[in-house]
């Protein structure tokens, strides 16, 4: 993956985390009492989240590969879900200052806001060119 590449991929995924912010009552960025700090509070998260699907989710795909295909991809949404809890948990931590990402109301809510981030991604991904077609 080329530099630009993943600048681009930032860029959607923080299009899609600010449309679910929006949507969903329970997602909540912060700082949100400030235009700038709102900005760089939702870049962050979604370099961290996208750092956490480049290394992580790799990882946890491969090793769910036999309940994957039990369940025909629908562990697919489930591993989602962990990449976005795992990067709600990274962002809200203390020692990192105050900005990230939290999402209440429990395990529904994160299987609910990571289908739909899948499907902004997605479509977000359609006007993002991929490197893997040069």
């Amino acid at each position: 993956m080329t530099g630009m590449n993943f600048i681009l991929r930032v860029l959607a995924t923080g299009l899609a985390l600010w449309l679910c912010d929006l949507i969903f009552d329970s997602v909540e960025i912060f700082p949100t009492d400030d235009v700038l700090g709102y900005i760089l509070s939702l870049a962050g998260v979604a370099v961290v989240f996208s750092l956490v699907s480049m290394v992580v989710k790799p990882i946890v795909t491969i090793l769910s590969i036999p309940l994957l295909i039990l369940t025909l991809g629908l562990f697919y949404l489930l591993i989602n879900a962990f990449m976005l809890w795992l990067t709600t948990w990274l962002t809200s931590q203390d020692w990192l200052g105050d900005w990230g990402m939290t999402i209440d109301g429990g395990f529904w809510w994160y299987l609910w806001v990571a289908l739909i981030l899948a499907v902004l991604q997605a479509l977000v991904g359609l006007v993002v060119p991929n490197g893997d077609r040069d």
